[in-house]
């Protein structure tokens, strides 16, 4: 197998990092596109076990992230305005990087939680490019807390500076999601129920860090803009998409946020929807005790039929 790890250059000169693993024969490309506060070698046993059954695996650390941020970055920031458009530009421009090394083979995306977000608005822009999709431990419509959130990022980044980290605006986001786990010792339990995975992430220099104020203002703007019927009318109705995590997952509301999602794709014309909940899985579905499982059901899934 060929592995390639290497810089591209983005449009606007920021240096993303990205992976590549290349088995001998491949008959689709996946491209995956991480979370918030992780990187994406934290995803290399599920690159290695779909290249093991013949796909070739991209991925990249986003702005803000992983060994994108130590180049030429600050941790959990975007950029100084638009960040959520620029991090789906960079998505399209790293998989255009990806495309030139590897030839033209199908593109299956895959996203996960903040990534899954990133990876909606992609197929809005750009489901032409896409054969199947996979969005794991997505979340739903922000509402008014997402205004509020937008509000407070605002008001802190221009007291404290746009790329100062913003503990109080993070206890808001995260302080909910442990409320159910709270008797187990970490505040990061509702990632997983297997501790080890668990304790791994808290242990990880580049995993679970604070993010910056303009980050989240970022964040939710992006959330809202996914969740306009307008922009998911965009998307072309033979793109098959899944929506899975765990039915403990705080992100989508222990699943009412995926089949919320659902619904929305399903009004817009989408022809093939699912939504898969593990049960009584958490947020990391490729981290739990049962990782294995959720392996298979989305290899079966991203195999993509002529």
């Amino acid at each position: 197998m060929k592995i390639t790890k290497n810089f591209i250059k983005a449009s606007d000169k920021h240096e993303i990092y990205y992976e590549i693993y290349e088995p001998e024969n491949s008959a689709a490309h996946i491209h995956i596109i991480h979370g918030m506060a992780e990187h994406i070698a934290r995803y290399e046993e599920f690159i290695r076990f779909l290249t093991d059954r013949g796909f070739t695996v991209s991925g990249h650390d986003q702005r803000g992230h992983g060994r994108t941020a130590k180049r030429n970055g600050v941790e959990g920031f975007f950029a100084e305005q638009d960040g959520f458009n620029r991090v789906v530009d960079d998505v399209s421009e790293v998989i255009a990087e990806v495309q030139q090394q590897i030839g033209d083979l199908p593109l299956v995306l895959f996203g996960h939680s903040m990534g899954s977000f990133v990876g909606r608005r992609f197929i809005q822009l750009h489901s032409s490019k896409v054969a199947r999709a996979v969005f794991s431990g997505t979340g739903g419509n922000p509402g008014a807390a997402g205004k509020l959130g937008i509000l407070l990022a605002s008001v802190n980044g221009k007291l404290n500076g746009k790329d100062s980290k913003s503990k109080a605006i993070g206890s808001l986001v995260f302080g909910p999601f442990i409320k159910d786990f709270k008797d187990e010792g970490s505040a990061f339990a509702w990632l997983s129920r297997d501790a080890t995975e668990v304790a791994k992430y808290e242990a990880d220099p580049m995993s679970g860090f604070v993010s910056t104020n303009q980050f989240f203002a970022d964040l939710f703007k992006g959330m809202t803009l996914i969740n306009k019927k307008e922009e998911i009318a965009k998307i072309r109705h033979d793109l098959p998409i899944l929506l899975i995590s765990g039915s403990k997952d705080p992100v989508g509301h222990n699943g009412k946020d995926l089949f919320a999602a659902a619904e929305q794709y399903k009004k817009a014309g989408i022809q093939e929807v699912q939504v898969y909940l593990g049960e009584e899985a958490r947020h990391e579905l490729l981290h739990e005790v049962d990782k294995k499982r959720y392996f298979n059901i989305m290899a079966e899934w991203m195999a993509v039929h002529d």
